[in-house]
Parts: structure tokens; C-alpha cells; sequence
């Protein structure tokens, strides 16, 4: 059965390799139970509706990336997106999370229309390599700031705006002790992948919580709920599961409530319905979201596939237009569910290195995602302190694309290094790939080199000035 809907044989795979390298891709990745729903409920998502979207959309996007394209990719909601949705959507621009979900279903209906045309690539070159190679490391440092702060690690001190916590000062049995297990979490985690340790980042997650918990036995930890500090003991119950099910049901369908298409800005001035939907707030919105998750899926695919020597004697990905549909379909279902942008992981490639070559390592991965729905009260009880050091390792993967940039030209490096360094400054991805492509637009035309830039580039140039302009 698994020969004729996989063809393993063609490929040089077998069952047992494809489902060792399906439990290895899960255990790689498993870490966004956890990570997707502390992130995503700053913004007011239910948490435990977020864990089921979570979990449901990565089997929808692997089980479509298993048998539409037939390749060992494994799918969840993307770091990086998902905080852009917090803080940048949400807790930045004042929008309601019903609204930015509504942004993330329609980029992933922009993005399945594109995948059937050659749009898609013509976008995909139209963008200079550093810019996405910037937006990238970006992302990476944006989300170590975030992790930082909500380990309380880096704080507002009122003067220079952000601050090293200060272990004198603060009390040490609730915001001390977490923040220092948030460094030894990261220390732990950054040991580990030096080991290359399989699952580093999952036992990076469970093992700092692990010495959480060893911190509340021995006294050194004391809850203190009325200052957000709780218990750091899961409730071992299915009352967890059952909560995240009820919570579920206020986050299905959620974009097409009333609340995803009502904005109330400041002014107290309401925009409603269609106005609202083909305001230029909702395309820059949208067109942010399309952005990171074309060239992060197109990279993560190209990369991943040539790791695994899946590309062809030209260097393409054969049946690619199924498996970025795949990943357009998922990235619209998810946002129904109740998650942000649902894309192809990177931690694909850890699969892949253990032989992985067909859907049947994604189809693996999926009924892992399936059975970890029983165990949502233990994923839902992991402690913000404890997912930091997951956030900074990805936010270090993330940054190492600056590697590929080429910082003698003067006219590649400056947009990049201008993008890179607005997203954590600004508090705001969609301000870094924005200032980014003004910057290299205007940069390489007023230097003389109006040849390398895109007739699109200077189309996005001028609907992000006329953004600025107007808002």
C-alpha cells in the first residue's frame, strides 16, 4: 500500500526509514505546541483554542504536503509570523486578532492563485537576494528581542528604553529565577545542538521546565498568581483537552466574525466591512504576511530539497506548484482555525538527513501532531520562561542567512542591513521589509544603478511611500 501511494522504490526509501525520519522531523519541531500559543494569546487568541488550531493545521498542511506533492515536508504555523501577528497586527497597530487572521486567509488565497501561475516566480525574482536573505535575520533578531522580554531578561529601565534585568532588585523568587532559567534553558538548548543532539530544541523546552519545577520544590520557586507567577505542575487531567475544545470553538471561524472586519482606531473613527477589507492598512497587512511566507516556503523547499538531493539536473523541484499549494491551502485553513500563517518548516531538513525521501515521513509527522492533541495539558502548562530559549535558538538559525549577503556592495548590504536592523527597532516586521525595499529602490537608482532594480520593486516603492504618507 505505502509503495503504490508513496513509491518508495523510486525514491531509495523504505517504510522503516520514512517513519524513523517522520518521528524525527516531529521531534524537531514539536517545540510550537508549546511556543504558537504563548505567542499567539498575547493577542488575546484563547490559548487553548490556539494549541488544537495549532496541532489540527499542521496534520491538514503535512497531510496535504504528503499527498498532493509526495515529499517528506512537514507543516505547522511559522515562527516569526506568528509574532508579527502579536505584536506587530494586534498589540502594535491596534487591529482586533479576528482581523489579522482575516489578513493571513486571504494572503493564503493570494498565495494558492499565484502557485498555479508563473506570478509566483516572476514575485520570487523581483526580489533581490539580500533583501530576502535581510528579512530572514530580521525576523530572527525580532523574535529573540520578544523572547527576552518576556523572560523578563531585557526590561524598560525608563532611560535607554530597554535594560538587563537587575537579580538585586527584583523578586527573586518569581521574576529572578525565571529569567536565569530562561539563560540556562538557552545554555542547555545551545549545548545540546553542539552535541547535534536530536530534539534539541523540544529538550531544551522540557528540560528547563524540568528545572522549573526542581525551583518550586525546593523553595527557590514560589507561585504568586496575583502577579501572573503560577504553579509550575501540569495538571496531569484530560480537563485540559477539554478546556482547549471549548476554547476551540471561539477561534473557528473567527475571520469571519463581525470583530475581523470592525476596526476602531484611536480617533475613535470605525471602519467597517469592505472598507476596511481593501483599506491599504489591510493590503500592506496582507502583502507582509504574503511576503515572508513566499520566499520562506520557496527557500525552506529549495533548501531542504537540495539537502536531500531532490532537485533536478537544472536545479528545480520537481511537483513544486503541488507542494506550495499545499502550503497555501494549510496557510488559509489555519487562519479558519484560529492560527497565524501555516508554512513548510526547516526542520524538515532533520528528517530528511535521516533518509526521509516521500509522504510517508509527512504522513508520520501528521499522526504524531494527531496524538499530541491528547497531551495539550502538559504543552498548554510550559511556562513562558521555559519556551525562551526555543525562541532565541531560532532567532540565532534564523540570523545566520546574513552569511549569504554580500556586505562589500554597498548597494545589496545597506537595504539589507537597513531591514535587518528596523524590524527588532521598530517593534515591527512589516516596517523592515518595507524600509527595505525603499531603501534599495532609492539607494540603487539615485547611485546609478537603476538596472538592478525590478519594475515591481518600484511599484512596491511607491504604494509603501503613499502608505506612510497617508496614515
Amino acid at each position: 500500500m505505502f509503495e503504490k501511494l508513496f513509491k518508495l522504490n523510486d525514491s531509495g526509501t523504505s517504510v522503516r526509514t520514512e517513519l524513523v525520519a517522520g518521528l524525527t522531523t516531529f521531534m524537531t519541531m514539536a517545540y510550537i505546541l508549546a511556543v504558537n500559543p504563548n505567542i499567539l494569546s498575547a493577542a488575546g487568541i484563547p490559548r487553548g483554542g490556539v494549541f488544537m488550531a495549532t496541532a489540527i493545521a499542521s496534520i491538514v498542511g503535512t497531510l496535504l504536503m504528503a499527498f498532493m506533492a509526495n515529499y517528506p515536508f512537514v507543516l505547522a504555523p511559522g515562527m516569526g509570523l506568528n509574532a508579527f501577528l502579536t505584536y506587530g497586527v494586534v498589540l502594535g497597530m491596534g487591529y482586533s486578532w479576528q482581523f489579522a487572521l482575516l489578513a493571513v486567509f486571504v494572503e493564503g488565497l493570494v498565495f494558492l492563485a499565484l502557485s498555479l501561475t508563473p506570478v509566483r516566480e516572476g514575485i520570487f525574482n523581483a526580489i533581490p537576494i539580500s533583501l530576502k536573505k535581510a528579512v530572514s535575520a530580521g525576523i530572527g533578531l525580532f523574535i529573540c528581542f520578544i523572547a527576552l522580554q518576556t523572560a523578563k531578561v531585557v526590561v524598560d529601565n525608563g532611560a535607554t528604553l530597554v535594560d538587563i534585568i537587575d537579580f538585586r532588585t527584583v523578586p527573586f523568587h518569581t521574576q529572578g529565577i525565571c529569567a536565569l532559567l530562561a539563560l540556562l534553558g538557552t545554555i542547555l538548548t545551545g549545548v545540546m545542538l553542539a552535541l547535534h543532539l536530536k530534539g534539541a530544541i523540544l529538550v531544551g523546552i522540557l528540560g528547563t521546565w524540568a528545572l522549573g519545577m526542581i525551583a518550586q520544590a525546593t523553595g527557590i520557586y514560589v507561585p504568586d498568581p496575583a502577579s501572573g507567577y503560577f504553579s509550575l505542575y501540569p495538571a496531569l487531567s484530560f480537563e485540559g483537552l477539554h478546556d482547549s475544545i471549548v476554547e476551540f470553538k471561539q477561534t473557528f471561524g473567527a475571520v469571519f466574525n463581525s470583530a475581523a472586519w470592525t476596526h476602531t482606531a484611536k480617533d475613535g473613527t470605525v471602519t467597517a466591512g469592505w472598507a476596511l477589507a481593501k483599506s491599504l492598512h489591510f493590503f500592506t497587512i496582507m502583502f507582509a504576511f504574503f511576503f515572508v511566507d513566499l520566499f520562506d516556503t520557496l527557500g525552506t523547499l529549495i533548501g531542504v530539497s537540495m539537502k536531500g538531493g531532490m532537485l533536478d539536473k537544472d536545479g528545480r523541484l520537481p511537483r513544486i506548484s503541488g507542494a506550495l499549494c499545499a502550503d497555501a491551502i494549510a496557510t488559509s485553513a489555519g487562519a479558519v482555525l484560529g492560527t497565524s500563517t501555516t508554512t513548510t518548516y526547516v526542520e524538515s531538513a532533520s528528517g530528511v538527513a535521516a533518509g526521509g525521501r516521500t509522504g510517508l515521513t509527512a504522513l508520520t509527522a501528521a499522526i504524531l501532531f494527531a496524538l499530541a492533541i491528547l497531551f495539550a495539558p502538559i504543552f498548554l502548562a510550559v511556562p513562558g520562561f521555559a519556551t525562551t530559549p526555543a525562541l532565541i535558538i531560532v532567532g540565532y538559525m534564523m540570523l545566520s542567512s546574513v552569511a549569504d549577503i554580500d556586505w562589500s556592495d554597498a548597494g545589496e548590504s545597506v537595504p539589507a542591513f537597513i531591514a535587518i536592523a528596523w524590524m527588532p527597532f521598530t517593534y515591527s516586521i512589516s516596517d523592515g521589509i518595507m524600509f527595505g525595499i525603499i531603501s534599495y529602490t532609492l539607494i540603487n537608482t539615485l547611485a546609478g544603478k537603476a538596472s538592478r532594480v525590478h519594475w515591481v520593486m518600484y511599484a512596491l516603492t511607491a504604494i509603501f511611500i503613499a502608505k506612510y504618507a497617508l496614515m
